[in-house]
């Protein structure tokens, strides 16, 4: 039987919050969502433009005036800006330091938000990551889960995907995993928290597959099985 519905995935960066999702996603039968994907997209335009991430209202125009297209495929990343693909860089340096600034634009949060909510609309069935989904884009969700793990733990993760092996390296890593966490916890629309229903799943001593397998007997259970294709 296929589950229907939407499962949340909120959470700070470093998590492994991406590929539970798609893991999930793709146990369920579901697509799979990563908001986080769009705020980055918009931040590339907003350096390709050439634009102040501080300055709000140039970064909201410029997104605005952005094409932004992100794929709902668990298989494969799709992640384009005006047509180009930047899948891969949006996970570059530049980008990630840049992107809480963007993200924190309230314009530029509204307008990823309504075309999130368009993108699930269209699927039965869906599981969608980033840090206010369960709090502010899908208030409703079916299963909503906060992932979490030690900073410590998220920066090696993250020292890993990216073929870091310095220690002094990883604890930078650390340190713009904490300031993030700060920045986007703190800021005034949409702060990254858990929902007051969410299932909140600490990752700190637990490997991926642990994680899904986690996620997927919640998504079974928060549906009834009469109500299961």
């Amino acid at each position: 039987m296929s589950f229907r519905g939407q499962v949340t995935l909120d959470g700070p960066s470093g998590t492994g919050k991406s590929s539970v999702a798609r893991g999930v996603a793709a146990r369920l039968g579901a697509a799979y969502l990563d908001t986080g994907a769009m705020y980055r997209a918009a931040t590339v335009a907003v350096l390709d433009a050439g634009v102040d991430p501080e300055d709000a209202d140039s970064v909201a125009r410029t997104v605005a005036a952005a094409r932004i297209e992100v794929g709902t495929g668990s298989a494969t990343e799709l992640v384009t800006v005006d047509g180009v693909d930047v899948a891969e860089r949006i996970r570059g340096v530049e980008v990630t330091r840049t992107v809480s600034a963007v993200s924190a634009v309230p314009a530029v949060r509204r307008q990823l938000v309504d075309q999130q909510r368009a993108l699930v609309a269209a699927a039965d069935a869906v599981v969608v990551e980033g840090r206010d989904i369960g709090t502010v884009v899908l208030p409703d969700a079916t299963l909503k889960v906060y992932l979490t793990a030690a900073p410590e733990a998220r920066a090696q993760r993250r020292a890993g995907q990216l073929g870091i092996t310095e220690p002094a390296e990883i604890a930078v890593l650390a340190a713009d995993l904490r300031r993030r966490d700060e920045y986007d916890s703190s800021r005034a629309d949409s702060p990254l928290r858990p929902a007051a229903d969410a299932v909140v799943v600490d990752s700190t001593e637990l490997d991926q597959q642990a994680v899904v397998e986690r996620v997927v007997a919640l998504a079974q259970s928060a549906v009834p099985a009469g109500e299961r294709a």
